[in-house]
């Protein structure tokens, strides 16, 4: 089966900050959602004038991780349902078919697999799932650390009746090849996501390099009945680590400009990834030169 190569967009929250949207911590990429809903549209705008096919909700940070828990019940509906009407309003403006995916993020914390609560999640992500239904064209299950997190994301969209298709992204340790943060393997996860009818398993948050590894273990399971892809972060990898989620902002890499990273990209397409973009610290110049390269 040969499909083509879609391009996807860059790092929303590192994007809004580097373009002077209101942007902090604990709030994080859902700051602008509250304080400046404009510069979201912005950041969407240019990720998709530098040739990006798909852009995703900003609705990562729409969690009680971020927004604590009384402001999460009482405007995580909203500020979903804003990530989604946002999202749409920059396709329209686009002047070309662009996808919006709905970003359905880990509910506790990014890399903390370790904080899931079964018995607190249905009551997040079923008011994301409900938000951003009228407004997407697919679900993009993304930086999750563990495969409870991917069942999960599953069976919300069951409850919800949606037969949009659904796309699976896991965040792998970037210490510990061959795993996810929850030290579960990727072969295990990949298997897992394809039970639970994912379309496409993409693997995002972490290093390149590691990317470049899952994928082989991917393809070498899915073979080309599920597409495979992936969206690297460009942070220092140790110091991402030892950074607390809502304590700070993490370094970049000074190694991965739009040419390096594509580089990696390269060896992703080669493994046979159709599905590729940037994640945290991806900038349009670098989906810029993804699109280049696979002549968008």
């Amino acid at each position: 089966m040969t499909k083509s190569v879609m391009v996807l967009d860059g790092g929303m929250g590192r994007e809004l900050l580097r373009i002077g949207a209101p942007f902090r911590q604990p709030e994080w990429s859902a700051l602008a959602l509250i304080e400046g809903p404009e510069w979201v549209v912005r950041a969407h705008r240019n990720f998709i004038d530098a040739g990006a096919e798909l852009i995703t909700t900003n609705s990562y940070a729409v969690v009680p991780f971020h927004l604590g828990d009384d402001r999460f019940e009482s405007d995580g509906h909203r500020l979903a349902e804003l990530s989604g009407r946002l999202a749409r309003q920059a396709v329209s403006e686009a002047g070309r078919p662009v996808l919006v995916a709905g970003s359905l993020p880990p509910l506790f914390g990014s890399y903390r697999p370790d904080l899931f609560d079964a018995e607190l999640a249905p009551g997040i992500i079923d008011v994301l799932v409900d938000s951003l239904a009228p407004h997407v064209d697919l679900w993009l299950g993304e930086t999750l650390g563990s495969i409870v997190e991917a069942h999960t994301v599953r069976a919300a969209l069951d409850r919800a009746g949606s037969t949009l298709p659904l796309w699976i992204s896991f965040t792998l340790d970037d210490q510990v090849p061959g795993t996810l943060r929850s030290g579960e393997p990727i072969s295990d996860a990949v298997r897992v996501a394809v039970e639970l009818r994912a379309e496409s398993v993409l693997f995002n948050c972490c290093q390149a390099e590691t990317i470049t590894a899952a994928l082989a273990t991917a393809r070498a399971i899915v073979g080309d009945s599920v597409r495979i892809g992936g969206y690297a972060n460009r942070f220092v990898a140790a110091h991402s680590a030892d950074t607390p989620a809502n304590a700070g902002y993490a370094t970049f890499r000074d190694d991965l400009d739009p040419h390096s990273y594509g580089d990696f990209v390269q060896q992703w397409l080669d493994a046979g990834a159709t599905l590729v973009g940037g994640c945290c610290g991806m900038e349009p110049d670098h989906i810029a030169h993804l699109a280049q390269m696979v002549g968008r």
